[in-house]
């Protein structure tokens, strides 16, 4: 990946890596409705101002307005409401960890949109690696009264791993800001009924407004517009793959912040999934997909026939493959 790509991977896997922490803080006080609206109706506000100062956003929502409305749908609307809800069975590592089976899924469905990125042995490996860490620490919860947390996560995860598809294949000329900025208002008024009615009777404390205004400001406004300028950076799949990196901070955060335990099983599925994200970010040579054309020319000899020659394309440096996948 270039020096920006990894810039901006490296800023993902923070940003996105202590949401689970704040989420867990907020919605030990307020329902999920409450924290999925607010973490919206902040990021649209940030946001919006910017969107439209760049001019055209009406003409864009009116030309992208379905592929527009399924991204919000299948990233935002659907996702943060079923991730907020477990995490009120789940602890912030564990809902962390298992967010990491995002590239698994977006392989497997990248099939299904045309994508024709060249995944390599080594980095199919990366992503085997990483399944088993998901797997080592899924399995403990299979039998401890958690199944319907575990399925929220799992819609979670085919939701992020579609929404970036999605946006690679339909929106990928659809300016960042007019993207985010709209879909979070649409987020926002679709879950505006139900916080109203579930808001909180008495004003939360100074922990979990902080919690929530991360949630909307870092975590949403700052890491949504980050994500879609690495899609359009390094490509659909391997932008997910810095889920890999989310357990680092999640795992971290956890720990320090809310006392939560470091067992046996979250230490061997993180070093799955670390070393998981160390090969499934890694690139193979690829061959260059462009037809090879020849010319002839004709030349006479000293003898007086006449001889055609072929001419071999011209060999530059990197002109026979490129690095990624």
């Amino acid at each position: 990946m270039t020096a920006r790509g990894w810039i901006l991977f490296a800023l993902m896997g923070v940003v996105w890596g202590i949401p689970y922490l704040m989420i867990k803080v907020a919605v030990g006080a307020v329902s999920p409705s409450v924290v999925v609206f607010t973490r919206c109706a902040l990021a649209a506000a940030l946001l919006l101002p910017f969107a439209i100062r760049q001019g055209g956003l009406t003409r864009t929502v009116r030309d992208h307005w379905r592929p527009m409305l399924a991204f919000a749908c299948i990233e935002i609307i659907g996702p943060w409401w079923t991730l907020t809800d477990a995490e009120r069975h789940l602890s912030s590592s564990t809902a962390g960890l298992l967010i990491a089976g995002v590239p698994i899924v977006g392989i497997a469905l990248a099939r299904f949109f045309g994508s024709d990125e060249h995944l390599g042995g080594r980095r199919l490996t990366g992503l085997g690696l990483g399944l088993a860490g998901v797997a080592v620490l899924t399995v403990p919860h299979l039998t401890g009264g958690d199944a319907r947390s575990l399925g929220e996560v799992l819609l979670t995860v085919l939701g992020y791993a579609t929404a970036p598809l999605i946006a690679a294949r339909w929106l990928k000329d659809v300016p960042s800001l007019q993207l985010t900025a709209p879909c979070l208002a649409l987020a926002a008024l679709v879950y505006a009924p139900a916080a109203a009615l579930t808001r909180p009777s008495s004003l939360p404390s100074a922990e979990v407004l902080t919690a929530l205004a991360a949630l909307g400001v870092i975590c949403t406004a700052v890491a949504f517009v980050a994500f879609l300028e690495l899609i359009k950076e390094v490509g659909p799949t391997r932008a997910t793959v810095f889920t890999y990196v989310n357990p680092a901070v999640a795992v971290a955060a956890g720990a320090l912040f809310l006392d939560e335990p470091l067992t046996t099983g979250i230490v061997a599925a993180f070093a799955l999934i670390l070393a998981g994200s160390v090969l499934a970010t890694s690139g193979g040579p690829k061959r260059d997909a462009r037809p090879v054309t020849w010319s002839t020319r004709q030349t006479s000899r000293a003898d007086g026939r006449v001889e055609a020659l072929v001419d071999l394309p011209e060999e530059r440096p990197g002109s026979t493959g490129q690095g990624g996948g």
